[in-house]
């Protein structure tokens, strides 16, 4: 199974709507295929411009290395050396904190990942999580 356009537009639909109740300021999520394909990116009015970079890249570091952005970052505080290594590989494109999160079937093999960027890193994760949710797929932050 792959994440279609319209579960890509339903995750960022309902990420964007969770943002809105938990009183988030103005997110930017971007959601990639198993092959680190962008599928669907969007902006919200107010977000910065450079926002694009960081939702691709933490949903691009979930998916390329099988790894949530949390255990990313459990990874680079224990050992920096393997994350520079990642990111020398990916071309700098790995930003490895929570908000990056993994997208799995119901069969639980990853089909894509989210990132999310404008909040906390934890607000983000959370955000994701509710579209992925509403989407009928399972997250892991």
């Amino acid at each position: 199974m792959a994440i279609t356009l319209d579960q890509a537009r339903r995750i960022i639909s309902a990420a964007r709507d969770k943002g809105r109740e938990l009183g988030l300021k103005p997110l930017s999520l971007a959601v990639l295929d198993a092959g680190g394909h962008l599928l669907a990116f969007e902006r919200e009015d107010g977000a910065s411009p450079g926002r694009f970079a960081i939702a691709h890249g933490k949903a691009y570091g979930a998916v390329m290395l099988g790894m949530a952005g949390s255990a990313q970052m459990a990874r680079a505080e224990a050992q920096p050396y393997f994350m520079a290594a990642v990111n020398g590989v990916y071309g700098g494109q790995v930003i490895p904190v929570p908000g990056g999160v993994l997208v799995r079937d119901g069969t639980g093999a990853v089909v894509g990942a989210v990132g999310v960027t404008g909040d906390t890193s934890d607000n983000d994760a959370a955000a994701a999580l509710a579209g992925i949710e509403a989407a009928g797929l399972t997250g892991e932050a």
